[in-house]
């Protein structure tokens, strides 16, 4: 089986921020939150290799630790998007008609509402705080999620082998652990990156609206919100963020296309 170039880029990607966010739990350059009042916006230099802010503190300080905020939120949303989606997904796809009627429309209506709304309903009953994003975020995400494991899962029940293994005698559960979970593991890796992938917009948009992640902890989306008035005279504090949001959010993709090119017989065979 060939190499895929995106399952390698984006792995890549991935481990070299992942890498950042735990070398912040070690070390960083500056203290991060330490104001130097003396030194605000001071061009990248030898002291200070990307320049500091406004309040002279220094950016990548804040960018290694805002790795590790956003990067460790996204996986939190993540895996309880997984766990939410996969478990409805199935759920769903084995249970009677009547059941699956209701669950489809609970997912469809949770599908309806963005991250956003869940986050604002969230912070209005317990404040704006990162575990009611990633809350939110795993809700939402969980939806989609959902919605694709079930058509994928139900392909799986209704097929010959699996309907062979019930009229057998097999329960229900063995029939999710034998046949059902197996053949979605795939479809389920993909699914996982691409939910990392939204993870990490919709945690920087809602830290950007003061929704998340709340001060002093730095975060990529509230170092956006931060300097975005400084935009036109210091544009390289706006462009970090960014563009580390941009590279994760991009690396996540290219895990997934690459998972799926390596893991789908189709495509792996007509790519």
């Amino acid at each position: 089986m060939r190499r895929s170039p995106s399952l390698v880029a984006g792995g890549l990607v991935i481990a070299v921020m992942a890498t950042l966010a735990i070398l912040a739990l070690l070390w960083t350059p500056y203290d991060p939150l330490v104001v130097d009042t003396t030194a605000r916006f001071s061009s990248p230099s030898w002291q200070h290799w990307l320049g500091t802010d406004q309040l002279g503190r220094d950016v990548l300080s804040n960018l290694l630790v805002g790795a590790r905020t956003s990067l460790t939120a996204a996986l939190a949303a993540t895996v309880i998007a997984m766990t939410i989606g996969a478990t409805l997904g199935i759920t769903t796809a084995v249970s009677p008609r009547w059941l699956d009627g209701v669950l489809s429309a609970i997912v469809t209506v949770v599908i309806a509402l963005p991250a956003l709304l869940l986050a604002l309903v969230l912070a209005a009953a317990r404040g704006p705080s990162t575990s009611a994003a990633v809350a939110a975020i795993g809700i939402a995400a969980g939806a989609s999620v959902a919605a694709v494991t079930r058509f994928d899962a139900d392909g799986i029940v209704r097929s010959s082998y699996v309907l062979a293994s019930r009229y057998s005698g097999a329960s229900t559960s063995l029939v999710i652990r034998r046949h059902v979970l197996r053949n979605l593991a795939p479809t389920l890796a993909v699914q996982a990156s691409g939910a990392a992938s939204i993870a990490i917009i919709a945690e920087s948009t809602l830290s950007y609206l003061g929704l998340s992640t709340p001060p002093p902890t730095p975060s990529w989306g509230r170092m956006l919100a931060s300097t975005q008035q400084y935009l036109l005279v210091h544009p390289l504090l706006m462009f970090w963020p960014a563009l580390f949001v941009c590279i994760t959010v991009l690396g996540f993709n290219l895990l997934g296309d690459g998972l799926r090119e390596r893991l789908d017989p189709t495509v792996a065979q007509y790519g």
